[in-house]
């Protein structure tokens, strides 16, 4: 199941050198959207998000570091359902603009693999054919567009 967050906000600094960058963001848990009501509901439940109690996903940069052409890492803190952990994403800069309004645009495209259970995310349901309902692997994949602030 894909799905996506509506309501976020978020800052990246890009230094003079790129390594001493950093990035935050913060995200409403209860804008979760995967196109089916019944769902999204669950997943704003105290069985998965508790969004009532914890409102905000977070992400807060510790190191950047370049790899190789357009492509870095980005390692930080991932904040979901009151629990903290490392996270990388693997980064890659898809160049920057002039918007038609003279603002100018970076582009950024990051992903990451986590196991929803070490932050607390632990509901499942055993399926009668074998398996589960939710798998514990969750892919995130962000689509960055960042506008340049004076």
């Amino acid at each position: 199941i894909k799905g996506r967050f509506a309501d976020f906000e978020g800052a990246l600094m890009v230094a003079d050198d790129p390594t001493q960058s950093s990035v935050s963001v913060t995200i409403k848990a209860a804008s979760i959207d995967t196109r089916t009501q019944q769902r999204d509901d669950h997943l704003r439940s105290p069985d998965f998000f508790e969004a009532d109690k914890y409102p905000d996903l977070s992400f807060t940069s510790t190191v950047v570091e370049h790899e190789d052409g357009d492509d870095w890492t980005i390692r930080g803190d991932l904040t979901i359902h009151g629990v903290t952990k490392p996270v990388t994403l693997t980064t890659e800069y898809n160049g920057q603009t002039e918007d038609p309004w003279g603002g100018q645009r970076a582009f950024f495209s990051a992903e990451a693999k986590i196991d929803r259970e070490d932050w607390g995310l632990t509901y499942n349901q055993a399926l009668e054919a074998g398996g589960w309902v939710v798998g514990k692997e969750i892919k995130i994949t962000l689509e960055v567009e960042a506008v340049l602030q004076t």
